[in-house]
């Protein structure tokens, strides 16, 4: 085998098996949003609200420390984190299912810090790479499909087995068990990135807090652009996808489970395909600079599908599909290409995960405030109406903010050395 096919070889392998880990491991987090849980309130809000906002705040105190521990952390015994991790929240489901509503509510607190670490952990075994591109993208696509297919296996769940909503997410983390445990053991197996990944794309190392002050200090301009943009995408993907069988119900689709796969498993291979192709872009700075046209297309898409389907110019079945290929335009590329291509084309030294736990510790912040002000407000509306509410007011302002970010990191680059 000649060394460029050993490299494709080595690269589908790392993608399929980094794919495989990060879907299994999201049947640990989100099959509960399947369930309705009709009629259940948790004080003066929606029980279903305060399952999600508790889950949410794990998250985001999980990505605060994870700007620390992630961006810290070092190669060896990865594995063992994984199995940690994933083990406590899925221990944490069991809880829910035994503990009465509504004082289980703590128990979704409990499920998401620990998952909050886990991106960080597997993104660290593929990060680097020329092939990091295409690996990162399987790897993030992996939003998008396992929410679908996660939500359609708690749905079967739910309808087959004749179980209470509160044993859908622990019976889910059974099913998926076993394929994770084969899937954390094949990224074991991935090569370190070659020595000619590290000249083209800049060895990664942990960071120490003066190593993260100096990067920030450098490109804080750039990093609050990207960060705000990162915020109204993880908005818009956080509504979508933990209240996505609300606005279906809504809309008149409820008895249909598979509905969830339907939208999601187009949107996966567009999204992968897409996002693949930039491997074939040697230059990283160029591989930026498509990044945010992306993100830019992708809030035009959004916005405009939210336009023609408030409108009734747009079936909901076609509106769910094409603001959801506009969310993950958007929120996709930060995922695989943007921080990778960043941190290669201006030498940073640094890693992945420092970048994506500074900005999803905001986009969390957003998502529980976003939902607080809605459950907040004296006139209740439909999660459909908020949604799309929401997403043509945000993607306006994402269309300007993306802008700026492409005139910061052209100017910037007109200031330092890059590698071609």
């Amino acid at each position: 085998m000649n060394l460029l096919s050993k490299d494709k070889s080595i690269a589908l392998y790392a993608a399929l098996v980094s794919f495989g880990t990060y879907v299994f491991i999201f049947g640990f987090r989100k099959s509960f949003t399947v369930c309705t849980f009709d009629g259940l309130t948790f004080g003066p809000i929606a029980y279903k609200t305060a399952l999600v906002i508790s889950q949410m705040l794990g998250y985001l105190l999980a990505k605060f420390y994870g700007i620390r521990f992630i961006s810290g952390m070092q190669k060896t015994n990865r594995y063992k984190t994984i199995f940690l991790l994933t083990g406590i929240a899925w221990a944490a489901w069991l809880l829910f299912a035994l503990v009465p509503a509504p004082y289980n509510v703590v128990f979704l607190f409990l499920n998401g810090f620990p998952l909050g670490m886990l991106w960080g952990v597997v993104f660290s075994y593929v990060e680097g790479r020329r092939s990091t591109d295409f690996i990162g993208a399987a790897l993030a696509v992996s939003f998008i499909f396992s929410a679908g297919w996660v939500k359609s296996v708690g749905g079967w769940l739910l309808l087959n087995f004749h179980m209470t909503e509160f044993w859908v997410p622990f019976c889910t983390g059974l099913v998926f068990a076993i394929p994770l445990m084969i899937c954390v053991y094949g990224l074991e197996q991935v090569p370190p990135p070659s020595l000619e990944d590290e000249l083209l794309r800049t060895t990664r190392v942990p960071m120490t807090a003066s190593d993260r002050k100096n990067l920030l200090k450098q490109y804080l301009p750039g990093v609050i652009a990207f960060v705000t943009i990162y915020l109204f995408a993880t908005i818009f993907r956080d509504i979508r996808d933990n209240f996505s069988a609300d606005m279906w119900k809504e809309m008149g689709f409820a008895s249909r489970p598979s509905i969830f796969t339907e939208t999601e498993t187009p949107i996966t291979i567009f999204i992968l395909i897409l996002m693949g192709a930039v491997v074939a872009i040697k230059n990283s700075f160029k591989a930026l600079m498509v990044a945010h046209v992306f993100i830019l297309f992708g809030f035009i898409i959004a916005g405009l599908s939210t336009y023609f389907f408030t409108h009734g110019k747009l079936d909901p079945f076609w509106w769910m599909l094409f603001v959801g290929l506009g969310l993950y335009l958007v929120y996709i590329p930060f995922n695989s290409i943007f921080f990778d291509r960043l941190i290669a084309a201006f030498s940073m030294k640094g890693n992945v995960g420092f970048f994506i736990y500074v900005a999803d510790s905001v986009g969390y912040v957003g998502s529980v405030s976003v939902m607080l002000v809605k459950e907040g407000m004296t006139l209740k509306i439909k999660w459909t109406q908020f949604f799309s509410q929401s997403v043509m007011i945000l993607s306006f302002v994402g269309v300007f903010i993306t802008l700026y970010s492409i005139y910061y990191f052209l100017s910037k680059s007109r200031t330092t050395p890059l590698i071609q």
